[in-house]
This record gives C-alpha cells, sequence and structure tokens, in this order.
C-alpha cells in the first residue's frame, strides 16, 4: 500500500517556514500520484476509479485533499465525475469528448458529422525538426500518416500527421481505413496511448498545388495551418500534427475562460 511521507497539516504541524521554490500542495502531490496510476494502467480509460474514501485511506491524507486533486483532475479532462455513480478515467471512445481537440466550427453552426479518410500511413526516419518537437533522436522510427477529413462531403481539413514509431508498431494504411473510429480513440484502445492535452499554433498560409486539389481550392488560396503537439501522461509528446483548414464555411472556435 503506497503511503505518502510528507509534512503536513494532516499529519503534523511543522514549525512555519517560507516555502521553497520545490513546494508542492498536498492535493497536487495526490495528484501526483493519481497520474502515475493512470500511466501504469492501474486504472483504464473508463474504469471507474476508487472512492474517495478509499483514496484518503491509501493516501493516508483527509477526502478533502482528495477531493481537491480530483476536481482538478476533472477540470484538464483526465477523469469525469457522474452524478450518481462515481468518477471514471476520461476515454476518447465518449461521445462527448470527440470535438475536445477539433476546434473548426461551421459558419452556420449546423455541425454535420465528419469522417476520415487515411490517404497514406509511412514509416519514415524522423528529420532533426520531427525529433525535436517529439522528443526523440533524429533517425529514430516515426509514423507519417497523410489523411482528409471530411464535413458531410465537404474536404475541409488536410492533416500531416508525425507519430512516436515505438508507440504505434504495426500501424498501417490498411488498419486505419478499416476503423470506424476516431484516430485518438483508436489510439487509445489498440496502441494504449491516451491523448492528453496539445498545445497548437496558428497561422496563415497558401496552398500548394497538392493541398489545394485535395481540399477543392485554388492553388493559393488562404488556409489556416494549426500546428498542434499533443501529450500524453507524463508530459510526453507523442503526435505532431500540422492541419491545413479551409475556412471558407468554417471558422476556428476556442473558448477562453
Amino acid at each position: 500500500m503506497l503511503k505518502l511521507e510528507v509534512m503536513n497539516s494532516e499529519i503534523s504541524r511543522p514549525v512555519s517556514r517560507s516555502p521553497s521554490p520545490t513546494f508542492s500542495p498536498l492535493y497536487r502531490q495526490i495528484k501526483d500520484f493519481m497520474i502515475k496510476s493512470l500511466e501504469a494502467g492501474e486504472w483504464r480509460p473508463g474504469d471507474a476509479i476508487p472512492s474517495e474514501a478509499e483514496l484518503a485511506g491509501r493516501f493516508n491524507v483527509s477526502q478533502g485533499t482528495v477531493r481537491k486533486a480530483i476536481d482538478e483532475m476533472a477540470a484538464e479532462n483526465l477523469l469525469v465525475r457522474r452524478q450518481g455513480k462515481g468518477t471514471f478515467v476520461a476515454t476518447h471512445n465518449d461521445p462527448r469528448s470527440y470535438y475536445r481537440f477539433l476546434r473548426l466550427v461551421p459558419d452556420d453552426g449546423d455541425q454535420a458529422h465528419s469522417t476520415s479518410e487515411p490517404l497514406t500511413c509511412d514509416w519514415l526516419e524522423a528529420s532533426p525538426e520531427v525529433a525535436r518537437v517529439l522528443g526523440i533522436q533524429a533517425g529514430d522510427p516515426v509514423v507519417v500518416m497523410e489523411r482528409l477529413l471530411r464535413f458531410g462531403s465537404e474536404p475541409v481539413v488536410l492533416d500531416y500527421i508525425y507519430l512516436v514509431g515505438e508507440l504505434f508498431q504495426g500501424l498501417t494504411l490498411e488498419r486505419l481505413k478499416a476503423s470506424d473510429r476516431s484516430l485518438y480513440s483508436m489510439f487509445e484502445s489498440d496502441y494504449g496511448v491516451r491523448m492528453i492535452r496539445a498545445e497548437e499554433r496558428l497561422r496563415a498560409v497558401a496552398a500548394d498545388a497538392h493541398s489545394a486539389s485535395l481540399l477543392g481550392v485554388e492553388d493559393g488560396a488562404a488556409l489556416l495551418l494549426v500546428e498542434r503537439t499533443t501529450f500524453t501522461y507524463g508530459n510526453k509528446p507523442v503526435e505532431w500534427r500540422r492541419g491545413l483548414y479551409c475556412t471558407r464555411r468554417h471558422h476556428y472556435l476556442n473558448e477562453l475562460g
């Protein structure tokens, strides 16, 4: 049984002192232990986690401290509270999470169903740029995918996706085409890789001949380039995605606050 070996107000009252630069509140320490349990696979996506009382006993802290840790993890979409049922590990299989990482919205507000069309899937050696973003060595194996995302029948996003190869052994174009799930749901279920958070950078670019042909726009038309680095547990980058967004009938929406 894991016990938390720290001095805190729930266990004792140490002499007051100025906080050190490495000080971490107790609930944050509990949160870190719980994230390690998620990363180790103790609780799988969709599983119910132990009750607050059970976790409080496990870590030798109060339920209030556990509750605060769980609240923060729920706010970060690591856990999901379900009224009357308990707290569960968040999963990409939940339809409510489908558009968490896709911020493109139709101008008319009518969200059409999106479909993913994989175009290519190759195993290559990481270039210095890809290696830098993914935190691997140049020359390490990476999966490089090209896929088209349609809203209804309209092509809207052309993605170039780079994945850390060692995490996605056996991924092929045939396997991608045979799946009827979202990419992140497939990565979670088939490879045990859950996408936790992402960082994005946006800028305007001009369509080249290839992207213009696939997106049905003129060569040189304005597109929105969304560069996304996606992280799994432990703040480990596992995906770099460069998406070309056609915004003739869609816009990028990000809610702040």
